[in-house]
């Protein structure tokens, strides 16, 4: 049924709940006196800000008034995401905030590895992203924030494993101020082949090592085309039965406590609140386990599964059939459906 740029489409899933497409974020707007945004695919590809984005952004913060936060998988802390907004094209100014699992990731390893300053160090093996990579999170940023810890090359004297980046294993800053010593990681990030990373983690796994995720993410759709393969791998190829099953600690979505911060951080009870993402898996499960409304961008990284052959690259049409097909196979139906996050 259509009127105007909404599309009502009457597909049931499992739990009898129906989506609706809309072609404009206008007609969501008024719906919800607060939004959480999501980062990669909806706002910007990691490089510059998407078509639309910084348009829609400014509509709702500055001529609506409405409270923006940014719930994000990346690994960065809360500040530096904030940080990092002007590069992308929008200002901080427009977000009350920013909730990140590098953060909360952060704090827990502050909190039970980290506290005591007196203390000899904590040492962890840390998958993370290589120096000088300015398309990555600063991960001495992170580091900052998790205490008196420090990672190591030497799986043998680790107490624990952080996956926070896909670039490579970094051990501890040179006392010389040299160059930090590293190891590859092959070439996961961009084909997901495991075979540098098992080697680390079965030593780890031999010791019964807990690992910390600080982003969950399995994939991103690059700015430049393509996946990048995410830490979310790492931690669930350690988790796996290959690797006997090894504790994971979780952090970002689709865990229901970080939408339900960013519902404190918003004031507002989750009836007045919409999530905005495009990762079936972690926005749209996150959202409907907090019991928070979604709205789903599908130009994002469903876009191959949601564009037909031959189809140019141009803007995504909202296909009823195509969609209805994705959620049921992913389990995972939104409240509402754009093709992108703009006007």
């Amino acid at each position: 049924i259509r009127r105007g740029n909404v599309l009502t489409m009457k597909f049931l899933n499992s739990l009898t709940t129906a989506f609706t497409a809309h072609t404009s974020f206008s007609s969501l707007a008024s719906k919800y006196d607060a939004f959480i945004l999501d980062q990669f695919g909806v706002m910007h590809n990691g490089k510059h800000s998407l078509p639309g984005a910084e348009e829609c952004v400014r509509y709702l913060a500055r001529d609506r008034g409405l409270p923006l936060i940014i719930l994000s998988n990346t690994s960065s802390p809360s500040k530096t995401t904030l940080g990092r907004l002007p590069g992308l094209g929008f200002e901080a100014k427009d977000f009350v905030g920013a909730v990140t699992s590098g953060e909360e990731a952060a704090r827990i390893i502050r909190e039970t590895y980290g506290r005591d300053m007196k203390d000899e160090k904590k040492k962890f093996v840390w998958f993370t992203w290589s120096p000088g990579n300015t398309n990555a999170p600063d991960p001495l940023r992170f580091l900052e924030k998790c205490g008196n810890v420090e990672p190591t090359l030497d799986p043998s004297e680790a107490d624990f494993v952080v996956a926070h980046g896909s670039g490579c294993i970094r051990g501890a800053a040179a006392e010389d101020g040299g160059e930090t010593p590293v190891k590859s990681m092959g070439s996961f990030i961009d084909d997901a082949d495991l075979t540098e990373v098992d080697k680390i983690l079965r030593q780890c796994a031999r010791r019964n090592l807990p690992l910390i995720c600080a982003n969950p993410d399995l994939v991103v759709l690059y700015h430049e085309g393509g996946f990048k393969h995410m830490p979310g791998k790492i931690a669930r190829r350690y988790e796996s039965e290959e690797m006997e099953g090894n504790s994971v600690k979780w952090f970002g979505k689709p865990h229901a406590s970080h939408f339900e911060a960013c519902l404190r951080e918003l004031g507002l009870d989750r009836s007045q609140v919409a999530h905005v993402g495009d990762s079936l898996h972690h926005d749209i499960a996150g959202a409907n386990a907090a019991g928070v409304d979604s709205i789903f961008i599908a130009g994002g990284i469903h876009r191959g599964e949601l564009q037909g052959e031959g189809e140019d690259s141009g803007e995504l049409l909202l296909d009823e059939e195509r969609l209805q097909a994705l959620f049921k196979k992913e389990g995972h139906t939104p409240t509402h459906v754009l093709p992108m996050f703009r006007l």
